[in-house]
């Protein structure tokens, strides 16, 4: 278990440094997701420990979420003061992301098509 833990913190600090040494616009923690998955595609299968360990994160996945909540709760006057670019940046967000699923899942569709004989 310590050392999935460790494995999954060192591609958490292999991400970060990726990003401040390439100076990339993406936090550091999804460049670390990246760097684990390529590691898992390398390795060819998911470890039983990281597995189990993993489970056990996402089965508490809405403990980690508490601080923030609480961070956004302080910062009400702030959210009232930008609502209107905050709710225009959700809506605006949301419709270009069921746009592109959708293109891309007719473009998957239509590929898949082809490769059937």
């Amino acid at each position: 278990m310590l050392g999935s833990i460790t494995v999954l913190v060192i591609c958490q600090l292999a991400g970060e440094a990726i990003v401040r040494l390439f100076n990339l616009p993406l936090p550091g923690p999804v460049a670390g997701m990246v760097v684990l998955f390529l590691g898992l595609m390398i390795r060819g299968r998911i470890p039983k420990s990281l597995d189990r360990v993993t489970r056990g994160i996402l089965g508490n996945l809405g403990l980690l979420f508490v601080p923030a909540s609480v961070g956004v709760m302080v910062q009400t006057d702030i959210l009232a003061a930008e609502a209107v670019p905050i709710t225009v940046a959700v809506l605006v967000s949301t419709l270009l992301t069921m746009v592109i699923s959708g293109v891309t899942m007719q473009l998957l569709d239509r590929q898949a098509r082809k490769d059937k004989p």
